[in-house]
């Protein structure tokens, strides 16, 4: 069984602080970053990582919480041992295909510098999968200080090589943009080395005799669908980077440095609040999973449902300051724009200000969703609404005078489809089995109004 050292609430401020501080240092990493790089390098820079993205998420996105879903259920004895072996083998082979896939994504974005940029990323792929497993495991067992801890740690190792190797190489941009891109290569394999060592040292002991190891089944039955749900986004940004740079360029010069800003600058912003709600998606997982194991639904879901409360209290006033401060983030954070960039970004943070609710609102639905044991829900949604998203962002840049802004707001309609759905999932789960529970009762009160057996 879990280690239950650590409560709901703290295992959720520990992993919570840690989210926090990591995308705070990636925050304050983008002023220098943009600084070096500017508009266009940090177009290239996003443009990258969709495809980076969809790769650690086949090999890593459904680890963490599979993994934890597992041992906190308490049948997952020697899930971690089996995932190393299949996550591993995994992880190398999304290492090969994104060194293969680097020179024709070049060449279907139309961006030279991409090619060596995938180049520098792809072993950072191999890693983050070994990595995820030891998070699983650890979050499994109730102790969310290893998540937080090396997510910290990757995030100072990026920002100190990356703002070393972007200014040593900044009179040619194509070489300044991937050796940031390297640091982040470089941040995974310590940070990935460190959270093995602490795992082989606190591990239990191994029995004298032949130990129970959980079938891979077991473990894909979880990880899979939190994969396939995981892929959807990435994969629509890569489509929606191929997409809005395409059309953006019917229009004007400066499509790579749009593209740039929106993803590169006021996602970053807008990402903050999620990163704070993460540690109450994954904190809900070791609490929900048991009851849910044991057939106590209701009580399952009126935990899930305080999840959502929670996540819903933290998220909604920080939109509210995302909007009222959109120039002052702009400003600190992202400095060396342009006037007429940094406009723009202010109009693109306040446009989804409202996304860090309902990704909030998302990330943990989905968390609550593979506790019930209904992962595949989750799947459906992140399908459904990335389809969406893509779709709504080639009408509205193609057919409507609002070029980027177009992006932004399929943004905001895509995350609000998707927390209703998960919230409608939420709400029908194990509804079926309470009804049919219900009327055999009736019935056999019916039958037998006495309440005496029929023996």
């Amino acid at each position: 069984m879990q280690n239950r050292k650590q409560s709901y609430l703290l295992g959720a401020v520990i992993i919570s602080a840690g989210g926090f501080i990591s995308k705070i240092l990636g925050a304050i990493y983008r002023i220098p970053l943009t600084n070096a790089l500017g508009g266009e390098g940090m177009g290239i820079y996003q443009m990258v990582y969709p495809l980076y993205c969809i790769l650690l998420t086949v090999s890593a996105s459904g680890i963490p919480t599979g993994i934890a879903r597992l041992i906190s259920s308490g049948r997952g004895t020697g899930a971690e041992k089996r995932a190393f072996r299949i996550y591993g083998a995994v992880g190398v082979i999304g290492t090969i295909l994104m060194f293969m896939l680097s020179e024709p994504l070049a060449a279907l974005q139309g961006e030279p510098a991409v090619a060596l940029c995938c180049k520098m990323l792809c072993p950072a792929v191999f890693f983050v999968s070994v990595l995820s497993v030891v998070r699983g495991y650890f979050q499994g067992r109730g102790n969310m200080f290893p998540t937080a801890i090396t997510e910290v740690a990757e995030q100072v190792i990026k920002v100190a090589f990356g703002v070393g190797l972007s200014y040593t190489f900044k009179n040619n941009l194509s070489l300044a943009v991937a050796s940031t891109l390297f640091a982040v290569t470089i941040s995974e394999v310590i940070s990935t080395a460190a959270a093995y060592l602490y795992y082989l040292k606190n591990r239990p002991r191994s029995p004298l005799f032949r130990e129970y190891c959980v079938p891979a089944s077991a473990i894909l039955k979880y990880t899979i669908p939190l994969t396939l749900t995981a892929i959807a986004l990435p994969l629509s940004q890569l489509i929606e980077s191929v997409v809005a740079v395409r059309l953006l360029r019917g229009m004007t010069a400066e499509a790579t440095a749009l593209y740039g800003i929106y993803s590169g600058c006021a996602v970053t912003i807008i990402n903050l609040p999620v990163s704070v709600t993460y540690g109450l998606a994954a904190s809900s997982v070791p609490q929900i999973s048991p009851l849910a194991e044991s057939g106590n639904m209701p009580a399952a879901k009126r935990k899930a449902y305080k999840s959502l409360l929670i996540t819903l209290a933290v998220s909604a006033p920080a939109a509210v300051i995302l909007y009222i401060f959109a120039p002052t983030a702009a400003r600190i954070i992202f400095g060396s724009l342009s006037a007429g960039e940094r406009t723009t970004l202010i109009t693109l943070v306040r446009i989804m200000a409202v996304c860090s609710v309902t990704q909030s609102l998302v990330q943990t639905s989905s968390a609550c969703l593979t506790s019930l044991g209904k992962p595949i829900l989750s799947t459906v949604t992140q399908w459904v609404t990335s389809l969406l998203r893509v779709g709504i962002v080639a009408i509205l840049i193609a057919f409507t005078p609002l070029g980027i802004k177009g992006a932004a707001w399929a943004a905001n309609c895509a995350y609000l489809v998707a927390t209703l759905l998960n919230i409608c999932y939420i709400i029908g789960v194990g509804v079926k089995n309470e009804n049919n529970a219900d009327r055999i009762g009736k019935r056999m009160r019916r039958l037998n109004p006495s309440g005496e057996s029929g023996a």
